[in-house]
């Protein structure tokens, strides 16, 4: 066996295990997808408010940046800002002194952490954060098990984007692009591998989801690694997850849920497929339930519930790039209020790209518990969406795929 797959078998038996915990942990998340802008001042406050409120220590790993100083601190200074007195946690693979096989077992630095009432990771590549929080068995370090022992008592940890894909048992490592994921899948070890499993065992996470089109690439993960349920986070945003199971949307958009309990594939066909996948949109303000499913619409969205017998829209809709930013929660808003009962979406590639001639066809239909809430509160025209039903099958594209008009 190959010492990387040694060291991935070793870290997906400790996060499976749950650490040894015997106890849901106490404490909370707050997971962010990426880019939280320094006027998101909701985002910032409820991190500092949920590790103990104004003056509260936060030990910020900026593991995973590629300037772990700059990064660092720029999150002290954000989280300072909201009232915290956070620092910063020299633990980066990217920095000379100290070494970081010494400084995740400092005695010192280690105490300093567990005393802290909460951690935040920064941004970058979430491959940093493992290699230096684990050790080369796959075992905790002392500092992660510092880590662990503040959710366990009852503080946060938060992290944005790298520090949001470390938030489940199963992380992206070393990801294709999102076409290709679907075109070739993905390998343990390679694609993904093992996060950190801090919202335990049952839930996929993602960021950076809807600006970058990345719900696509959840589903052949979560259907290789037997997920039932999945969180995509977008950008500027996060989801705070209390208790383990209770989620509420926080700061500029929402959170897309991917629900394949009752999906099935087709095993005739040579690439990837699926049928009866869900989605649902959560925008901000609204709560979900990861254990019940329950839905609770923002307060704004209360008296909102959309009429499905009296839509606002007639127009039939098609999509020929169903994995460009944010077109999948446009479609789910326009189409839960829309006469339209099917909605088609496409995906293909570059015609110089690998099997040019494969796409998918992304075919969304509504059931009876499709359900939408409109709000015109924030300015705007938004919705949350639920249920709506999604069926992926693999197509032939015509290669080229035009001519030239003579």
């Amino acid at each position: 066996m190959q010492p990387w797959m040694k060291w991935f078998c070793a870290a997906l038996t400790i996060v499976s295990a749950g650490t040894g915990a015997t106890e849901p942990p106490k404490g909370s998340l707050v997971i962010a997808g990426g880019g939280v802008r320094v006027e998101n001042t909701v985002v910032w406050e409820r991190i500092v408010q949920l590790a103990g409120g104004k003056g509260a220590r936060i030990a910020v790993l900026p593991s995973a940046s590629g300037n772990p100083g700059r990064a660092g601190q720029h999150a002290v200074d954000m989280l300072n800002k909201a009232g915290a007195q956070a620092f910063v946690v020299p633990v980066s693979v990217k920095l000379d002194a100290p070494e970081y096989r010494q400084a995740v077992a400092d005695p010192d630095l280690v105490e300093q952490v567990r005393a802290a009432g909460g951690v935040y990771f920064t941004g970058g590549d979430q491959r940093r954060i493992t290699r230096a929080l684990r050790a080369e068995d796959g075992s905790n370090t002392p500092l992660l098990d510092a880590v662990w022992d503040i959710y366990r008592k009852g503080g946060v940890i938060a992290g944005t984007s790298a520090g949001a894909a470390i938030m489940s048992t199963t992380m992206f490592y070393e990801p294709k692009a999102v076409l290709p994921t679907l075109k070739f899948g993905v390998r343990d070890g390679k694609e993904i591998a093992a996060g950190l499993g801090f919202i335990g065992p049952d839930v996929f996470v993602d960021q950076h989801l809807l600006i970058r089109g990345r719900f696509a690439r959840m589903l052949p993960v979560m259907l290789h690694k037997h997920y039932k349920l999945g969180l995509g986070v977008d950008e500027n945003t996060a989801m705070v997850v209390t208790g383990g199971r209770h989620l509420e949307v926080i700061g500029y958009k929402g959170v897309l849920v991917v629900d394949v309990s009752e999906a099935s594939t087709d095993r005739k066909l040579k690439h990837f497929n699926v049928k009866n996948a869900k989605l649902s949109y959560l925008d901000r303000g609204d709560r979900f339930d990861l254990v019940t499913r329950a839905f609770t619409p923002a307060k704004q969205k209360e008296g909102g519930r959309v009429d499905a017998s009296k839509p606002s829209f007639n127009a039939p809709r098609y999509f020929t790039d169903i994995l460009a930013n944010s077109t999948v929660v446009d479609l789910m808003q326009d189409f839960i209020d829309n006469k339209q009962t099917e909605v088609i979406g496409l995906a293909f590639g570059d015609p110089a790209s690998d099997m040019p001639e494969l796409g998918f066809e992304f075919r969304f239909s509504k059931g009876p518990d499709s359900a939408g809430y409109f709000t015109s509160a924030f300015g705007g025209e938004d919705y949350s969406v639920l249920n709506i039903r999604l069926d992926v099958r693999p197509i032939r594209m015509q290669v080229p795929l035009y001519r030239y008009e003579e």
